[in-house]
């Protein structure tokens, strides 16, 4: 297995996470990488611990997961999501890159967004066998296995939309200073309509969603690494006409002022110390 990124990839209130769960990211095999952008596990024992409370940002993705409670298909969630921590438990879970879903839904993902569906009810009855797979075997490698020889046997095929789709959204994660959909129109060399609607089938949500989207993960990244000296110049470099558009946009998505949550960041990586945050419903999607 390979090891994929280590960076926070959304989790919110890193220093805090690390002292309450276990994630580990596993890259796809090459024959399903066009498709699948990582593997993932979360695994936690918090038995005589209290319950924590872990937030994420959302991502223009679809996502997997397993767990003893049920196998579903997530679609791309348009606001953080947060799950209560308790006891012991694991999630396994796979990423698909950004409307790389499209060949195995086949049907624009739209219909997806902001809600999740039953495996069984995507793929049929076998998902339930490949949810019991999972579930019966606790080494990581095995599990990957399981999943990788379900999706090939679905035999997805190549889209040049999707192609299309993740080169467009590359750029935006590469660009966090393009703000504006014409802006990443003509760096695609795409019309900007076209590309609204090329989003919509393939992502689930608008150019203009990804875009903001992945500027505030930015932000929130280097809020919590302590990279951060002045607000202002943080707000220009990911392209924000002025510090209040930035400030409000964080808020709404993060939950608190840039400050706020920077301040925060500090404290628990200083003291060790870990207060819990205000759930919202959903499952963690990392």
């Amino acid at each position: 297995m390979r090891r994929a990124s280590t960076r926070p990839g959304g989790v919110l209130h890193p220093h805090a996470a690390r002292a309450h769960f276990q994630l580990v990211r596993h890259a796809p095999a090459d024959d399903l990488s066009p498709w699948i952008e990582r593997h993932w596990t979360v695994r936690w024992d918090l038995r005589g611990r209290p319950p924590h409370v872990q937030e994420t940002l959302p991502h223009p993705c679809v996502n997997l997961t397993i767990t003893e409670h049920g196998a579903a298909i997530h679609g791309c969630e348009t606001r953080r999501s947060g799950v209560q921590l308790i006891g012991e438990g694991r999630v396994f879970g796979t990423k698909f890159r950004p409307g790389a879903f499209f060949p195995f839904l086949g049907r624009p993902l739209s219909q997806l967004t902001d809600r999740s569906a039953p495996l069984r009810e995507v793929f049929g009855p076998r998902a339930d066998e490949l949810a019991a797979g999972v579930l019966a075997v606790d080494d990581e490698a095995a599990q990957i296995a399981l999943v990788e020889a379900f999706l090939r046997e679905l035999s997805p095929r190549r889209d040049a939309g999707v192609d299309r789709v993740i080169e467009v959204v590359q750029l935006a994660l590469d660009r966090p200073a393009v703000a504006r959909v014409e802006d990443l129109a003509e760096l695609a060399q795409i019309p900007a309509r076209t590309l609204q609607r090329l989003f919509r089938r393939y992502v689930g949500v608008g150019p203009k969603w990804v875009i903001r989207c992945f500027r505030l993960h930015e932000a929130a990244e280097r809020l919590a690494a302590g990279r951060v000296l002045d607000g202002a110049s943080l707000a220009a470099e990911l392209g924000y006409f002025d510090q209040a558009h930035f400030i409000r946009d964080f808020k709404a998505l993060i939950g608190s002022a840039p400050s706020e949550y920077a301040a925060r960041c500090a404290a628990q990586a200083a003291a060790g110390t870990f207060p819990e945050s205000g759930a919202t419903t959903g499952i963690t999607i990392l």
